[in-house]
Order: structure tokens, then C-alpha cells, then sequence
């Protein structure tokens, strides 16, 4: 798989990447979710089965791989697995901070994670992730970072990622919600030590919720490295939802619509990494076909966006399984 530098950062990344945010807990809000990992949600099933996936993806040339606190056993998963197969020089590991997984490993619950965007929070999480991922960890990004939470004018948080920036991580901030772009562009004002103080930003784009495009074009061009999570939908564009994906099965008969659906992210100039949020490694595989798509054909797709209000609105009822 090609690889490109992450903006200016000294990372080299594959244009696809990992996400563990379905394989380090049983429960999550991707379509179909509890049918991928039916029988495999006990914590030493589901480490069997995330290693499993994460050896597909390495053998596939997937070099770049990101986790958070609250993805369960995320960051202890994907710690054992680099240790086990003494990788981690080879590829780019990120996390992130400012959720705690409260679940308990259990399903049927009302909450699943609650967002703590505060120094005792970064200082614990923090020390956590260094003992689950040790120095393979590179970039250490502010978890679904909002105006609304103030973590982006909390001087003390800033101060302390700042000091994490200068121990060699890389510092960023991923983004969910309406107002994404807001966050972004304020996110690059924000500067420590008369520097920029995020490198990295990951944020949601699909073909449903482009909205954060051109933030996203000019965070690129100021040389931060652009990751994009969601690429489909949270299982929407794929064929577990027939009416949302139906025009990407229409634009190209013979691929799945999950393929389609990450070949348009990667047609954006201003990305750098997508991550594949598979669950299992057909689900990888099927992911992989985008890198095959030729960009001419997605030209048809972009009327598919929704409001940005109501796509998030409507992400936010999917049900936890």
C-alpha cells in the first residue's frame, strides 16, 4: 500500500488506516455491530478476534492505527498485539483522551461513555495510555473536541499537551458534530511556545456529512496531517442500509458500497489517512477495494449530502449493540 507523510508531521502513513472503536468493546453504534462479533465479546474472544483483524490489516500493508481511552480494551489490544509481533517501528500508533468508557464490558446500558474534557482527566488517561501502549504511542489527540466542552480554551489542558508535545507525541484533536468546521478552525489558532500546538486533526467526512470539507482543505494547507473517521456512515453507507447506500451501488454495480463510499473520501485532496472501522475481515477486505476506484466515476455522489443538523441527529439515536 502507498504511503504519504501525515501534513507536516515526521509520521508516514497508508492512505488507509485502523480504527479500533468497534473491535476493543462489545458494544458499539455501527449498523449489524453485535452480528460481527456474535460469540466473540468475551474480553479474551474479542482480543482473539481484534489480533486477527489487525494481522489482516498488517498484511494488507495497513501501517497506520488508531485507538481511544474509552474503546474499551482498545489500547490494550492493540498494545499486546505490537508487542506480540514486534511491528510497532513500522507503523504509526494513535490514541485519543477525554472519554471514559463506564459500560463495564456490558451492553445494555444506558450510557456507554461519558466525556471528561479536564487536566485530571488528560493526566490519568494519559498515564493509562502510556501503560497499555508504551513509547509506540505517536499521536495523542483530543477526543471529539466541541466548543461547547471548553477544552479548547482550558489553558491548563492546553499547557500539559503542549508538555506531551515536547516528551515527542504529536498532539491533535478529532471532531464530531454539526460544527465541526468551528472547531477545526479554531483548533489552528491555538498555538504554545509561539507554535502551532495541533498537528493532526481527525474528523468525520462521508458522502452524507461533507460539511467540514472546507475546514478540513484548509487545515491541509496550513500543514496539519487530515485523518478521516466515518467514511461510512457508522454502516449506513454500506448494504446494511439499502435506501442511503442504493446510489453507490447505482454509481458502480460491481464494487460494495463500502468501497465506494472510502474511494470518494480518498478522492478529497486535503486527506491524508481513512480508517477503516471494520469489524471483521471480510468487512477489511471489502474496505481495501477502494484503493482500486478510479475518482471519475464518484463524480455523481455529491448531491447525496444531508443537513448537517440531521445527519447528526440522526447518528446520535443509533443504538448501542
Amino acid at each position: 500500500m502507498i504511503t504519504t507523510q501525515l501534513g507536516q508531521t515526521n509520521h508516514a502513513v497508508t492512505r488507509i488506516g485502523l480504527g479500533l472503536a468497534a473491535l476493543g468493546r462489545p458494544g458499539y453504534i455501527n449498523l449489524g455491530h453485535a452480528a460481527d462479533l456474535t460469540g466473540r465479546t468475551g474480553h479474551t474472544d474479542l482480543e482473539h478476534h481484534a489480533h486477527s483483524v489487525l494481522d489482516a490489516a498488517y498484511r494488507h500493508g495497513i501501517r497506520y492505527f488508531d485507538t481511544a481511552r474509552s474503546y474499551g480494551d482498545g489500547e490494550r489490544f492493540l498494545g499486546r498485539w505490537l508487542r506480540n509481533r514486534a511491528i510497532a517501528a513500522s507503523s504509526t500508533i494513535a490514541s485519543k483522551w477525554g472519554y471514559r468508557y463506564v459500560a463495564d464490558w456490558n451492553i445494555d446500558v444506558d450510557v456507554h461513555e461519558v466525556k471528561e474534557h479536564n487536566l485530571p482527566a488528560l493526566n490519568r488517561q494519559y498515564g493509562e495510555t502510556r501503560q497499555r501502549l508504551g513509547s509506540d504511542l505517536a499521536i495523542y489527540q483530543i477526543h471529539s473536541a466541541t466548543l461547547d466542552s471548553g477544552v479548547l480554551e482550558n489553558s491548563e489542558v492546553l499547557d500539559r499537551l503542549a508538555e506531551i508535545r515536547s516528551e515527542g507525541v504529536t498532539i491533535g484533536l478529532s471532531t464530531s458534530g454539526p460544527n465541526q468546521a468551528e472547531v477545526i478552525r479554531k483548533a489552528l489558532s491555538i498555538k504554545r511556545g509561539g507554535a502551532r500546538l495541533f498537528d493532526t486533526v481527525q474528523s468525520t467526512w462521508n458522502l452524507l456529512e461533507p460539511s467540514a470539507g472546507p475546514a478540513l482543505a484548509e487545515a491541509s494547507e496550513e500543514g496539519l496531517g487530515v485523518v478521516i473517521k466515518e467514511a461510512v456512515a457508522n454502516g449506513r453507507l454500506t448494504g446494511r442500509d439499502p435506501a442511503s447506500s442504493a446510489p453507490l451501488r447505482a454509481a458502480l454495480p460491481g464494487l460494495a458500497p463500502d468501497a465506494v463510499a472510502i474511494a470518494a473520501v480518498l478522492a478529497q485532496s486535503f486527506v491524508d489517512v481513512v480508517l477503516s472501522g471494520a469489524a471483521t475481515r471480510q468487512q477489511l477486505e471489502s474496505n481495501l477495494a477502494a484503493l482500486k476506484v478510479d475518482a471519475e466515476h464518484l463524480a455523481d455522489l455529491a448531491d447525496m449530502a444531508e443537513d448537517p443538523n440531521a445527519y447528526w441527529t440522526r447518528r446520535s439515536g443509533l443504538s448501542w449493540t
